[in-house]
């Protein structure tokens, strides 16, 4: 679709619609810290989160590769597609009404626009004709199976908007195209057709199948799910993928069970629809759908924006199909798990039930269920009892298997409580009841674990940077980058906190440039100080001195952050002189320091992707990235001059 040129009042309305928050926790893991939300950098590979979002300010900042923006870039950047094309899905997104700038494109638009819900209404029409098909006697069959063998109530059958595809081949065809006067096109479009390979019409996909509507997270028809009432295979069949279905990023009953995640901070998965119409029934709302398929890292992320703690669990079948499928969508989250990201548990039925057959055999069915789901082992937990499913640890060689791939586990948790508690947990584990073998395999453990850890690790250079040097390389190590932020977020601090005359500059400074404070005692303080400037804004108005002494208040309340920032909050009378004759020219240089250590990042990070493409498979990539190297030696470059500059400045005016 070509995409027009959209009106700047249309361009302004999103950009004060579309939230960062919510728009980047659809591909990032957030965690509130504070008035910030903090997550794994999309943009480079990263164990601790240094991505960082801010509310308030609408922006996003990664202190590991630089990157940042609003809303708009970061969808630009993630889905590499172009200003336009963002802001008009934004546009749909959040309802800004469009406008576009030649009558013409505006035409073209309203076209688009217009089939868009034209396949919305065709997918309706189809759901209401399905759940009309149901009350006929040729559904009789299948809402006898849905009453008697899957006992759902008639509230659950229409809440699930549940219907029937009569066995004939051109019902649904001839319903949207001849009564309802629907394109054909379109109607092939929404998935509901298929062409006869002879070339002469069409046919209904779906035929005397139990059909199940699933819907976007605002309640729209956007496909369906059929189970065969007859010896049909597939026995579930869901729509293709079409321009309102995708399956990879849907999830069935999230549009019924968003609410109920919230207030339980919780999640369930389950594998069928059925199961989680069941659990739904019993009032236990807080229960989604996979569509068959194993979860993507899309689906987990949806289900992550509505619990505050990120806790998910998995309640797949106990048998191997399902056990695999649970192990695959732990292999698309494991990063986030073992870094702590995520609460991720699996819940295993007695005896190898789905939720459904669960339910409908056990007495208090979800009574019981409730009980399991508190009571669900952790994934990392279930991962180590997968491994000893099976096994006779008697046995030298399995013992041994058994133990490496243990070990493999435990290397990959970054904690080191978590890690040692995990040690005892599976020493005890692999003892047998030997108590007495429990601290040699302790030992096995850590020798194992220390031995993995002993890899060669590259020491940076030694800094000799510092703020007389009239030079600085484009080229900067790790700990040079340190040094850098060091000093000149340090400077910066202690002018706002000391020069109350400059304190709109440098907020006015860092606004512009988009700079943020990335080393955490800086970062903390900073925080500190923009919430005082909210809550106490009529006493520092009127005496902008006492911001200090509030600050210092706060130690109480923060104890050990404000230890590692109380140097700042004190002058000696040089450091006083000096920054009376030569503040614009500090704020300058600091400021133009954050910058080179922001894109000497960046160039880092897009000389690494640069060096992981090959040409001939991705050219367009290995272009991106080769333009982000030039623009970041270019952008280094103007720096250094700046910086240079300044520094001759500072010479010229610092007291002898």
């Amino acid at each position: 679709m070509q995409i027009p040129r959209l009106h700047p009042d249309t361009i302004a309305q999103v950009k004060e619609r579309a939230d960062i928050v919510d728009v980047v926790s659809e591909r990032v893991v957030l965690r509130k810290r504070g008035k910030e939300y903090v997550g794994l950098c999309p943009f480079h590979d990263e164990k601790t989160p240094s991505f960082t979002v801010s509310p308030g300010k609408q922006m996003y900042y990664c202190f590991g590769c630089g990157t940042g923006g609003s809303a708009i870039k970061f969808l630009m950047e993630a889905e590499k597609q172009s200003f336009s094309e963002v802001v008009f899905d934004l546009a749909q997104r959040y309802q800004v009404p469009m406008q576009t700038l030649e009558p013409e494109q505006r035409q073209e638009l309203q076209r688009q626009l217009s089939l868009q819900e034209q396949l919305y209404e065709i997918v309706a029409l189809a759901a209401s004709f399905y759940q009309h098909a149901l009350r006929q006697p040729q559904g009789q069959q299948a809402l006898e199976y849905l009453q008697s063998q899957r006992r759902l109530d008639e509230e659950t059958i229409q809440q699930f908007q549940i219907g029937y595809a009569p066995a004939t081949w051109e019902t649904l065809y001839r319903y949207l195209i001849e009564q309802k006067g629907k394109p054909v096109q379109l109607v092939k479009d929404a998935g509901l057709i298929l062409p006869r390979k002879s070339g002469d019409g069409y046919y209904d996909r779906f035929r005397d199948r139990i059909m199940i509507p699933i819907h976007d997270r605002l309640g729209r028809v956007i496909g369906f799910g059929g189970r065969s009432l007859g010896d049909e295979l597939p026995k579930y069949l869901n729509s293709p993928e079409t321009p309102l279905f995708n399956k990879g990023k849907t999830l069935f009953a999230l549009d019924k069970a968003y609410n109920a995640i919230g207030d339980k901070d919780q999640a369930v998965v389950v594998e069928g629809y059925f199961d989680a119409i069941a659990l739904h029934r019993v009032g236990i709302q807080n229960v989604v759908a996979s569509l068959g398929t194993a979860l993507s890292l899309d689906q987990m992320r949806q289900l992550l924006r509505y619990s505050e703690s990120k806790q998910i669990i998995l309640n797949f079948d106990a048998d191997k199909a399902g056990t695999t499928a649970a192990e695959r969508a732990i292999g698309e989250i494991a990063d986030l798990a073992y870094q702590g990201q995520i609460q991720l548990r699996v819940l295993n039925l007695p005896d190898g039930k789905d939720a459904d057959e669960f339910l409908t055999h056990t007495p208090d069915g979800a009574q019981q269920y409730q009980q399991l789901l508190q009571n669900a082992p952790l994934w990392l937990n279930w991962q180590i009892d997968q491994l000893l499913i099976g096994k006779d640890l008697k046995q030298a060689n399995q013992f041994q298997q058994v133990a490496q791939k243990i070990v493999k586990l435990l290397y990959k948790l970054e904690d080191i409580n978590q890690q040692t508690y995990y040690i005892d947990y599976c020493a005890e584990k692999l003892s047998r009841g030997e108590a007495q073998m429990i601290p040699r395999l302790i030992q096995i453990f850590q020798t194992q674990l220390n031995k993995l850890r002993q890899t060669p690790i590259k020491k940076d250079e030694k800094s000799n940077l510092n703020q007389k040097n009239l030079s600085i390389s484009i080229d900067l190590s790790i700990s040079e980058e340190h040094s850098l932020l060091e000093e000149a977020e340090a400077l910066l601090l202690r002018i706002y906190l000391h020069r109350p005359e400059y304190r709109q500059t440098i907020i006015e400074t860092l606004d512009t440039k988009d700079l943020l404070f990335s080393l955490s005692p800086h970062r903390f303080l900073w925080q500190q100080i923009l919430d005082l400037q909210a809550v106490a804004q009529p006493i520092l108005s009127q005496q902008p001195e006492k911001l200090i002494s509030l600050l210092q208040d706060r130690s109480i309340q923060f104890p050990e952050e404000m230890v590692m920032v109380e140097h700042l909050f004190h002058l000696n009378e040089k450091q006083s002189i000096e920054d009376i004759i030569r503040t614009p020219l500090d704020i300058r240089t600091a400021t133009a320091s954050l910058e080179v250590v922001m894109w000497n990042k960046h160039k880092r990070y897009c000389l690494e992707q640069w060096k992981t493409l090959n040409v001939a498979t991705d050219p367009n990539r290995k272009d991106y990235y080769s333009e982000g190297i030039k623009e970041a030696y270019k952008r280094l470059q103007e720096l250094q001059k700046m910086r240079q500059a300044n520094m001759l400045d500072i010479h010229k005016f610092t007291p002898i």
